[in-house]
């Protein structure tokens, strides 16, 4: 089983959403010295909660300063841009960090309507057209011709490159999985948003319908969960408070910054609000670093992934950065990278 990061540049409070920019600069080579395979980042606007409004920008700066670990979006939100301007940028990315960039496409808004429409002026429609921006966007990434008779066949996406960044689909519904199946692409299931619903169904879905490409001859598919490992079963409960707090505000269409787990223990809590933050708890992968992989493993064969990429967000960074390091050392990553650094 392949293990990844997402990374939100998530804000909290005590500290400026410029800080956790800075925050995921760090998290991203630490992670690449822990052996992950990819580290992904995530786009969203408008946001108290998340700073990650940018990722191809950022992803400038990890292509600069990594060497080996694959970095990509997860993802652009290609409504948002015209197909062309998004190709242009991955190719430069593809330019600064030959055979590791990974272009990640979602068809969701990652925002609300309004701020939709102030990135796009026809947000409304432009979802709509979702399938033939991602054709259009896999021609120009990799140098292929346009469809024929295509307005723009004539325009080239530079700067061109012997290599092509890796386009994935993301989704949390069908819908994405269709998409990536139809095109021949890997396919990667927003678990942490639907927590868990649909995933299973989905990712089938994707199998079942895969229609092989020159890329990809074979179905490729990973989850995206959200998982906190700590030292101790305790450690790992206490900055889970964090987010159990956070979620009651989500879950109410309210984004504001991650509180610290002091924070957490004063709130008020209303007996209305625990009963649904024990529900989540439930569902949630906290534990030992050894815990988690364990669930993480189990979770990958239940729902037919190959790959599982990692939401770990808490208040402290110190924390955020022993979860994954738990996780790497409990799913041995770290020995496997010297190993095939060794060969």
């Amino acid at each position: 089983m392949q293990l990844a990061v997402l990374d939100q540049s998530t804000v909290v409070t005590g500290r400026t959403p410029a800080e956790s920019i800075r925050e995921s600069l760090a998290l991203a080579l630490l992670c690449e010295e822990l052996g992950y395979s990819r580290y992904w980042l995530a786009e969203h606007h408008n946001s108290d909660s998340v700073a990650g409004s940018a990722p191809e920008v950022l992803l400038g700066a990890l292509a600069a300063t990594t060497q080996r670990i694959r970095i990509g979006s997860a993802g652009i939100m290609l409504p948002h841009y015209a197909a062309l301007k998004v190709a242009e940028q991955f190719r430069v990315l593809e330019a600064i960090a030959p055979g590791r960039i990974d272009m990640g496409l979602g068809r969701a808004p990652g925002s609300d309507g309004l701020t939709a429409h102030a990135l796009n002026p026809n947000a409304a429609t432009a979802a709509d057209h979702f399938p033939a921006q991602v054709r259009d966007l896999l021609a120009w990434s990799s140098g292929a011709p346009l469809v024929e008779k295509h307005p723009f066949r004539s325009v080239s996406a530079q700067p061109a490159g012997p290599t092509v960044p890796a386009a994935w689909i993301l989704g949390s519904s069908d819908y994405g999985a269709q998409v990536a199946a139809h095109f021949g692409l890997p396919y990667c299931f927003a678990h942490f948003i639907t927590d868990g619903q649909g995933c299973a169904d989905a990712i089938a879905l994707y199998r079942e319908t895969f229609r092989p490409s020159e890329r990809n001859p074979a179905p490729y598919a990973a989850v995206c969960v959200w998982a906190l490992a700590a030292e101790s079963e305790a450690a790992a409960e206490y900055h889970y408070s964090s987010r159990a707090l956070w979620r009651l505000s989500r879950d109410r269409g309210v984004f504001v910054p991650m509180p610290s787990p002091e924070e957490a223990a004063a709130h008020a809590w209303t007996e209305g609000e625990r009963a649904r933050a024990a529900r989540g708890r439930e569902r949630a992968i906290i534990g030992t670093g050894v815990q988690v992989v364990v669930r993480l493993r189990d979770l990958a064969k239940d729902v037919g992934a190959d790959e599982v990429a990692i939401l770990s967000t808490a208040h402290d960074p110190a924390a955020r950065r022993q979860s994954y390091r738990s996780i790497a050392e409990a799913a041995g990553l770290r020995a496997e990278h010297v190993a095939l650094a060794a060969e």
